[in-house]
């Protein structure tokens, strides 16, 4: 779920830490939900229709609503990375970051979305299922976080870091990916912070 808020001028704004004063806007981090399909003139119109009724009033919603939001969620990815390594609990390349995952060190490992298949598949090899894996950022976003041109692998340590990237990953995965069902959009509801559906 992502978070909005309306502010003093009633534009929706996005609150991806959840902590901007107000009564919050809950909505499903999914991309036919933040898009829906449609032209595209008709999904903004009835996204604004949504956000409106649930703020109980007129809202001005940002056009490129998607690309902020994923642009956003980029960004927080990548600085809980920073942290995460700066902490000593996130490393990168295949044979340091595999070690980890031998010795049960990892929670979560990060796989360049634009990385080899094969490589990927090679090394996750006898990860078994107990690790986390997703691929939020590509290899040069990756290698951005760790002074280095092109990183592919990194492996993530247990602890409250890991737990915050594998959020923010999974909302990234969510935003990006579009449903071709119907199911999916009928169970994807706005909700306030007071739990009423909007």
């Amino acid at each position: 779920m992502i978070r909005f808020v309306v502010g003093p001028d009633r534009t929706l704004v996005p609150d991806l830490a959840a902590r901007l004063p107000g009564r919050g806007i809950w909505l499903s981090a999914s991309g036919d939900v933040i898009e829906p399909s449609g032209a595209k003139g008709d999904s903004h119109r009835q996204l604004v229709r949504a956000f409106a009724r649930a703020a109980r009033g007129p809202v001005s919603v940002p056009q490129d609503l998607p690309a902020v939001l994923e642009a956003a969620l980029v960004r927080r990815v990548s600085e809980t990375l920073g942290l995460a390594r700066r902490a000593g609990q996130a490393i990168a390349g295949f044979e340091k970051a595999r070690e980890w995952v031998r010795t049960g060190r990892v929670r979560l490992v990060l796989q360049a979305s634009d990385g080899s298949e094969a490589e990927r598949k090679r090394f996750l090899s006898g990860a078994g299922d107990t690790v986390a894996i997703a691929d939020p950022l590509n290899g040069a976003g990756l290698g951005r976080v760790f002074g280095r041109d092109y990183v592919v692998h990194v492996a993530i340590a247990p602890g409250r870091l890991a737990e915050v990237l594998s959020i923010e990953a999974g909302r990234l995965a969510g935003l990006r990916r579009r449903s071709v069902t119907g199911a999916r959009q009928e169970s994807a509801r706005l909700n306030d912070d007071t739990g009423m559906n909007g």
